[in-house]
Parts: C-alpha cells; sequence; structure tokens
C-alpha cells in the first residue's frame, strides 16, 4: 500500500468524480466506468489502479447495500449464500489478475453485454413486478456468485450489470430488489479483492480514501432515488449504463 499527499485540487476532483461514480452505481452499476479511467489518468499503474477502484469502491457499495437492507428490501437468508460464493470466487480472481494478463476477457464482455442489452430490452416489462423464480435461490446465489465474484476480482466492467439481468432473469425479483441484491455481491467482491490487492501492495491509500467519501455520499444519494422511484427509474439508467459499457469496451478493444 502506498500513502502519499496529494494536493487539494487533485483531493477535491477524486471527491467529485467518486460522487458521480458512487450515485450511478448504486443505481445501474457501470460505477467503475467513471472511477477507473480517472485513476488511470492521474498516473497511477494499471494493478495500482484497479486496487485502489476497489478500495474507493467498497465504500459505495456498503453505503448503497446499507440503504437497500434498511429500506427492507431484501432477505438476508436469500443472499448469504451468494456471500459466500462471492468471498470465494473474488479471492481467486484478485489473486490471478495480479498473476496473469486479462486482456481475453475485454473480447468476450462486450458480447455479453451486448447479450444482456439485448434481452432487457426485448422485455419491456421485466422488473416492473416479481415473477416466479426459474433456478432455486440457493443454486442460484452458489454459482453466480463463483463466477461473478471471480470476474469482479479478475476484471471487474459490468459485473453490477451481470448480477441485476441474473436476478431478473432467474430469480425473477423486480428491479429495485435486483438492484439491491447487487450491491451486497458487490460489496463483498470489492473488499475481498481490495484485501488481495492490500497485500500486493496495490493500493494507493490518498487517492482511494479521497473518492471513497464521494462514493459513499454517491450511492447514498443514489439508492434512494432508486428505491423511491422503481423500476420506472432504474430500468433507462440501467438499459443506458449498459450501452455505455457496451461502446466503451468496443472503442478500446477497437481502438487503443
Amino acid at each position: 500500500m502506498i500513502f502519499e499527499p496529494i494536493s487539494m485540487v487533485l483531493m477535491a476532483t477524486l471527491f467529485g468524480f467518486g460522487f458521480l461514480a458512487g450515485f450511478v452505481d448504486s443505481i445501474a452499476g457501470g460505477g467503475g466506468l467513471i472511477s477507473l479511467p480517472v485513476l488511470l489518468s492521474v498516473g497511477l499503474p494499471p494493478q495500482m489502479a484497479l486496487g485502489t477502484n476497489k478500495l474507493q469502491g467498497s465504500f459505495g457499495a456498503f453505503s448503497a447495500a446499507y440503504n437497500y437492507m434498511r429500506w427492507k428490501r431484501m432477505a438476508p437468508r436469500r443472499w448469504l449464500p451468494g456471500v459466500g460464493a462471492t468471498f470465494i470466487g473474488a479471492l481467486l480472481g484478485a489473486w490471478a489478475i495480479q498473476q496473469m494478463d486479462p486482456s481475453f476477457l475485454r473480447h468476450l464482455i462486450p458480447l455479453m453485454l451486448l447479450v444482456v442489452l439485448i434481452y432487457i430490452l426485448l422485455s419491456p416489462r421485466l422488473g416492473f413486478e416479481a415473477r416466479t423464480a426459474t433456478m432455486s435461490p440457493i443454486i442460484f446465489f452458489v454459482v453466480f456468485g463463483l463466477v461473478l465474484g471471480f470476474y469482479d476480482g479478475f476484471f471487474g466492467p459490468g459485473t453490477g450489470s451481470f448480477w441485476t439481468a441474473a436476478l431478473l432473469a432467474f430469480l425473477g425479483l423486480e428491479m429495485t430488489q435486483a438492484t439491491g441484491y447487487t450491491k451486497v455481491m458487490n460489496f463483498t467482491s470489492n473488499i475481498v479483492a481490495l484485501g488481495v490487492f492490500c497485500i500486493g501492495g496495490n493500493v494507493h491509500l490518498s487517492m482511494g480514501f479521497s473518492m471513497a467519501v464521494g462514493q459513499f455520499l454517491g450511492a447514498r444519494v443514489g439508492s434512494g432515488f432508486a428505491i423511491r422511484n422503481g423500476a420506472r427509474f432504474i430500468r433507462p439508467f440501467f438499459l443506458v449504463v449498459v450501452l455505455i459499457t457496451l461502446i466503451r469496451m468496443v472503442y478500446v478493444n477497437c481502438f487503443s
């Protein structure tokens, strides 16, 4: 871990982008699209930027998850198996990313995001009311916890979108509940991956905490909006974030 003093201007800039990332992420995921490029742009090497991003993202995910739980949008007995599986998956993923190059995933993820986008667009009522689950909650959370936990620890972009889409499709949750469960899983994978990055010395504390304060506040505000307005607010926001994520990843793969 590194702790170096930073200027007030940089601190304020990181706080502002952290607030924006936390607001967006608490509603539809994709906050990393804002925070990670900012951390890279201020000169952090890729692995340290990823580790620092996990630090600030953990604060936002915790803030949003707590807000959703406070409004009784989730049943702990349902998501506890997912927390355990996500813990294991994220631990393995964060270890693996520090051993190898994740470039092969950059070509696969845009295709997966495109499938998510098309599925949601073709299901106009998805998320507006609860539906019958097509998969056992325990099996669902164990399988997706391991897979998406690994992915979030290893690479990360689009994790929240994949969680929300899977919860809507396989457990039949309405959009606000799905977003709440997503934040609990995001917090789990973020905090586990953060621990591994800290052990590897790939976290810049002063930059991370500057952004974390903004993340915490932005996530609190964003999740409040989502809880009050439900699917009619979350759905279009979610679709826009998935589309932007898809466009950015295609651009990065093809032109950088």
